[in-house]
């Protein structure tokens, strides 16, 4: 009796060890599941993503983690810069033990990042990164959630033929992937749509200076076109526009969403940037489950609005944490099954990876165009959006 009462003892120990340390996917478990966050922490919106990605966790963690296991985030600063992000890509994936990765900001040095965590076949899920060639370049380990460059400016295209109906334009563009990629896409636009070009201006941020800007828009100004279509970031975003209405030009004013979709950029252009429309991903104001509720609480944590890059970052870890919960193992190719079989609704909208023209494993979404009314962002278009009318300015001359 004593052997088996020991035995007994024995086996129910065995088995209660076994049960701690090898947990089904419904239990608890101590080590938790490590997801990569490509991190650029001079990007104008870090701050923004990093609170968004860390609000997600919060949300993830407290509904159980990844099957009982708690999510953990690991952050690398890629610097925005090729070399820096490739060693970023590799320290996650080889030091912190990622299974799968996300973030990636800046396009410039995405491409690069890509590429590694492709060859460490580590799934990567973009968040932020527009350059069309990322989702181009066949690597079957990248997806994106935000839309490709190209496709930024959808809404504000329709905007532009259905409202404004220009004859004639200046695009002005940063010189990067990004700014490229934008303008490159509004010079289609134009030609198919019989939009007279007038000018092609494209800028280096290393030479921000005010006088730099004035004789690039000193040109704009003698081109005289209905619409300044602009593809900038933050900084250059506020000092281009502040220029152009200090010169007094009565164009239409857009922006490529980028740098004009912050509060940040109504603070720094000021009145100067009142009636400008600007292509967006999201808004807010978007009849999306769970939109306003990450709005108000980013709100009332930080005191500060948060915008479309916000947004991106808080639903691309609920994608991945959703992803990691359905994958049968987190091995590469269980992760890229669940990836591939992704369809749900994210505050950021709805998410499924598809293949179309030159993209693969490219998330699909309308965008929206907000104008700058009294200091404040207003969606105005498409119409079942809007939550005011499209003002013009004042003195425009009408070419029609």
């Amino acid at each position: 009796m004593k052997y088996r009462s020991k035995l007994t003892g024995c086996l129910c120990f065995i088995f209660f060890v076994i049960g701690v340390f090898i947990t089904p996917k419904s239990g608890m478990a101590l080590e938790p599941v490590v997801v990569g966050v490509l991190h650029s922490e001079k990007f104008p919106y870090a701050a923004m993503m990093k609170n968004s990605f860390e609000m997600a966790l919060d949300v993830v963690n407290k509904n159980g983690g990844i099957n009982g296991r708690p999510l953990k985030l690991v952050f690398a600063n890629d610097q925005g810069k090729r070399k820096p992000g490739e060693s970023a890509v590799k320290e996650l994936v080889k030091k912190t033990g990622a299974i799968l990765l996300v973030g990636a900001y800046h396009s410039s040095n995405t491409v690069y990042m890509a590429r590694v965590a492709d060859k460490l076949n580590t799934p990567l899920l973009i968040c932020t990164a527009s350059d069309d060639r990322i989702t181009q370049r066949k690597w079957r380990n990248v997806y994106r959630l935000n839309p490709p460059a190209s496709e930024y400016a959808k809404g504000l295209e329709d905007f532009l033929l259905k409202e404004i109906k220009p004859k004639s334009m200046v695009i002005v563009y940063e010189n990067s992937p990004y700014g490229t990629g934008g303008a490159l896409r509004m010079m289609w636009f134009c030609r198919e749509n019989d939009i007279d070009l007038n000018g092609i201006e494209p800028y280096h941020k290393e030479r921000l200076r005010p006088d730099y800007f004035k004789r690039i828009v000193a040109r704009v100004k003698e081109a005289l076109p209905d619409v300044i279509y602009m593809v900038s970031y933050l900084d250059d975003g506020a000092l281009l526009v502040k220029t152009i209405q200090e010169l007094k030009i009565d164009s239409h004013l857009c922006g490529g969403a980028g740098g004009f979709t912050h509060k940040k950029f109504i603070n720094k252009a000021g009145e100067f940037a009142n009636n400008l429309l600007t292509a967006t991903l999201w808004t807010q104001q978007l009849q999306y489950p769970g939109a306003k509720e990450y709005y108000n609480r980013y709100v009332k944590i930080y005191s500060i609005p948060p915008d479309y890059h916000g947004a991106e970052a808080y639903s691309s870890l609920l994608v991945a944490a959703d992803v990691l919960k359905r994958a049968e193992s987190f091995r590469p190719d269980s992760v890229r099954m669940a990836m591939d079989s992704t369809d749900m609704m994210t505050p950021f909208g709805p998410v499924k990876f598809k293949s179309y023209k030159k993209f693969e494993r490219q998330n699909r979404l309308p965008t929206q165009v907000l104008q700058i009314i009294d200091g404040k962002f207003e969606c105005v278009w498409p119409e079942t959006l809007a939550t005011t009318r499209f003002i013009g300015p004042v003195d425009w001359r009408r070419s029609d």
